[in-house]
């Protein structure tokens, strides 16, 4: 195989999962099992072989199993482009997620050399009527699925927001203070702004190539407050000309944290936030679906999906749509729902695993 998957997953002292082993093929894999029994805990686990914090951006102690909480590790086989990789991840007591890499250390980001991983999950479900942070993190999670590199110039820039904001805040006015942290602002900035652009052009590429029974979503990025400057000199000079400004708001105004997405129906010209909350979920599957496309192109293989009792809020014509697409694309898709007749659609198409809970102990049936 040339594609992406997971052949084999381990946890162990995992959230609920003292210790869980199985084996997989390419497959989907559709999990269910009752509320509390760790579905969803299974698939962060899978979350976690891309870059960044996993799906529910949880910091490595809180993924331990309690009350043991002597801490945890995650290992998997993951093939990959036709070549296999061993990963390893782990935390102890409390420490820093490490990473190991065919059992060699590395960089949490370098997982993004070997493997692109997007996921869907209940909470996101709000996201076109809540706050535009909610937003800007899905549109970050989706551009560091095409550049894993993203998270590091958006972490850069943000180290060096803190620090201006700190003098903004102390009133500093001498504007040598100002000059070095303005001018990693400035570059850090301006990639990151021409990471989302260059995502969001490779979205809409995929969306007008590929036939879809979900409607199409088209995404413009705006601001919450001042444009973002065109180039990596227009933000330097923005930024130096709005301190007296920004020192009055305690704050930087300007620059990629004030980005928003907004979002439309497509077909229907109503934007995302007025839609439907059945039309808002259709909106985030095509979006899921159509970055999956793009990175089929862009990386050479499709991601792993991970969608989080997505079976659950679409009827059986829009769950059998979804099933059809999900093995059109190759994709190893992790899916979890409360009752088997979820996946019913699916048939011998997938791998079909029970999770129970059993004396406190997590235990798992392959079907």
């Amino acid at each position: 195989m040339t594609g992406l998957f997971l052949s084999s997953l381990s946890l162990s002292h995992f959230r609920s999962h003292k210790s869980l082993s199985m084996e997989v093929d390419e497959r989907p894999v559709a999990i269910h099992g009752p509320n509390g029994a760790g579905k969803t805990n299974l698939i962060e686990a899978v979350s976690l072989f891309s870059p960044g914090r996993g799906m529910r951006r949880a910091a490595a102690a809180d993924m331990v199993r309690r009350p043991e909480a002597v801490g945890w590790k995650v290992t998997g086989i993951l093939q990959s482009l036709g070549l296999v990789h061993e990963i390893e991840m782990w935390s102890e007591e409390g420490a820093s997620r490490q990473t190991k890499i065919d059992g060699k250390a590395a960089a949490q980001m370098a997982l993004g050399r070997v493997a692109r991983v997007l996921w869907l999950v209940p909470s996101m479900d709000r996201l076109w009527i809540e706050g535009a942070e909610g937003r800007r993190r899905f549109l970050d999670r989706m551009t560091m699925s095409f550049l894993p590199s993203h998270g590091e110039a958006v972490l850069a820039f943000e180290k060096a927001m803190r620090e201006r904001n700190r003098l903004l805040k102390d009133q500093v006015r001498d504007g040598h203070w100002y000059v070095a942290l303005e001018a990693q602002m400035a570059r850090s900035g301006a990639e990151i702004d021409a990471g989302r652009r260059s995502a969001l052009e490779a979205l809409h590429a995929a969306q007008d190539a590929a036939e879809t029974a979900f409607p199409v979503a088209a995404l413009e990025i705006t601001a919450t407050e001042g444009e973002m400057p065109e180039s990596e000199g227009d933000y330097r000079d923005a930024l130096s000309e709005s301190r007296f400004r920004d020192m009055a708001a305690g704050r930087t105004l300007i620059g990629p944290h004030r980005a928003d997405l907004y979002g439309v129906y497509a077909a229907k010209g109503v934007p995302a936030k007025d839609c439907s909350t059945g039309e808002q979920k259709a909106l985030l599957v095509s979006l899921i679906l159509a970055n999956a496309r793009a990175l089929q192109a862009d990386f050479g293989a499709t991601p792993l999906l991970l969608l989080d009792e997505v079976a659950a809020h679409l009827d059986a014509g829009r769950r059998a749509a979804l099933y059809d697409e999900i093995c059109g694309l190759g994709a190893q898709a992790w899916m979890t729902g409360t009752g088997p007749e979820l996946f019913a659609e699916l048939g011998a198409r997938a791998q079909h695993v029970e999770v129970t809970e059993e004396a406190g102990l997590s235990a798992m049936r392959m079907g």
